[in-house]
């Protein structure tokens, strides 16, 4: 086994620096659960309608499949080279590669969604409630949150995951209580036929619309997989990241089933076609409309769910950046750690001036909105593409070891995982292969071809290595944690 080099600093990352709660916590922030309350989950009314909470319950499931797959490779590969590391291994190391220049991607590409996200329902806001305060003045904002996000990644990643602990609990605690308040408004008005297709539009009746409003409640679960690329800082991490994942994966989703529940028989089944992300329709509005100030915490969880999911977007893409960095996979000064606080100091750096450049870029160029779907749109391309090759990864990875293999766990669920999870891509790339999957316009259609192009230059990247130093593509099967002990805190 091929041994790995030092970074330039002489160290690596912290050992033993986190346990179950911050890894979990992390999961828990990287599919930022207040943001996709107030409006990932509520993009699939258009085809649910009054039946998104079974839509939700679909998303759930496909996710679970995933989450189960992923955490028995995690078991077998405790690495910060991560998914990348299980498709090296299970698959094909250029598979690992594509797989890592891809999930790089998608890290760098939470912070400016959210922090999108976090400037236009900041400006919207005071603009409401500040006389005189302009509603597109909203990069400052954004501005400020990726500082704040550069300074916890920057201080290690005790820093970054106990900021990420206090903001999740917060969010999940807002939006907890509000639901209950809203099933006690509901009253008799409770019914458990919104787990049924009777809700769903006539444009999409029946299965169809509850799988197409799932397709887009997947997105809500994006990022259920960000312990992963802690491993070698976590405490005993063949059994702690296997946990946080599968964790993170129910416990999120059952906040996500209940929460859509509880505002859905508030507002009305019936009606809830005309739910919406923002305005009177949506949660702040209900919130401001029934409980008169509880609107300000609703609006507070959703500003702290964008920083925590920015945090922990950071989190993810610089350890694969840092992991691939030391095997010379990546350019290595992504491997260079900081001699004090231990963290992958220009990895993060890097990401900071991405998330920087794409979020005024697009937002200026465009409109904060307007960007935000355009990101989120490349995101869950790159990302549901890369959950499908996990569950493919999990067969490879256990039918090659024979004696280890179970029918159920290494072959079924990743199948299920693998069909459950197509729609989702397909309705991403924008290509109407189901009813429900509506096609693109410009310019969110842009993305396809965008994220098309990036992996092209990554496969040309692929071919360099292959032909000058092929030992480095065959390196992202190694990157776990048994041949690293050099790297001992």
């Amino acid at each position: 086994m091929a041994t790995t080099e030092r970074t330039d600093t002489g160290v690596g990352l912290r050992r033993d620096a986190i346990g179950l709660r911050e890894v979990l916590f992390q999961s828990i922030t990287d599919m930022a659960p207040g943001a996709a309350i107030a409006a990932s989950i509520p993009a699939g009314v258009f085809f649910a309608a009054g039946s998104l909470p079974l839509a939700v319950v679909f998303a759930l499931i496909a996710c679970l499949f995933c989450a189960w797959s992923i955490g028995q490779l995690a078991r077998e590969m405790p690495s910060a080279g991560s998914l990348a590391t299980y498709a090296a291994r299970g698959l094909h190391p250029s598979v690992g590669f594509l797989v890592a220049w891809g999930y790089v991607l998608v890290g760098f590409l939470i912070p400016p969604l959210v922090l999108l996200q976090l400037g236009f329902t900041t400006a919207g806001t005071l603009n409401a409630e500040i006389s005189g305060y302009p509603a597109n003045l909203w990069w400052p904002w954004s501005l400020l949150g990726a500082v704040i996000v550069l300074a916890a990644g920057f201080y290690g990643i005790r820093t970054s995951a106990r900021l990420g602990t206090v903001l999740g609990v917060f969010e999940i605690g807002v939006f907890v209580v509000l639901a209950i308040f809203l099933l006690f408004h509901a009253g008799s008005a409770n019914t458990l036929t919104v787990f049924t297709t009777k809700y769903t539009p006539s444009a999409y009746h029946g299965i169809a619309g509850v799988i197409g409003g799932s397709v887009y409640t997947i997105l809500a679960f994006g990022g259920f997989e960000g312990a992963a690329p802690l491993a070698e800082e976590a405490k005993n991490p063949r059994r702690t990241i296997p946990r946080a994942i599968m964790l993170a994966t129910l416990l999120v989703g059952l906040l996500y089933v209940f929460t859509t529940y509880a505002v859905d028989v508030a507002y009305g089944p019936a009606k809830f076609g005309t739910f919406s992300t923002t305005g009177p329709n949506s949660w702040e509005g209900l919130a401001r409309s029934l409980y008169g100030l509880f609107w300000f915490f609703v609006f507070l969880a959703i500003v702290n769910s964008t920083i925590a999911n920015a945090n922990a977007g950071v989190s993810v893409s610089s350890r694969t950046a840092y992991a691939m960095g030391r095997i010379g996979a990546f350019p290595r000064f992504l491997a260079q750690v900081h001699p004090k606080h231990r963290s992958p100091v220009m990895a993060i750096l890097t990401g900071f001036v991405i998330t920087v450049a794409v979020a005024l870029g697009l937002g200026l160029g465009y409109d904060p909105i307007t960007a935000f779907i355009m990101v989120a749109t490349a995101l869950v391309i790159v990302l549901v593409a890369i959950y499908i090759l996990m569950n493919a990864a999990c067969i490879g990875y256990f039918a090659r070891r024979g004696r280890d293999f179970k029918v159920v766990s290494h072959l079924v669920i990743p199948i299920l995982g693998i069909v459950t999870f197509v729609p989702a891509w397909l309705t991403s790339a924008g290509l109407k292969v189901f009813s429900f999957v509506a096609p693109l316009s410009t310019p969110y259609s842009y993305m396809g071809p965008g994220v098309g192009g990036f992996m092209i230059i990554g496969v040309i990247y692929l071919i360099y290595l292959y032909q000058h130093d092929p030992q480095r593509i065959v390196e992202v099967g190694t990157v776990h944690l048994d041949p690293l002990e050099e790297y001992q805190a």
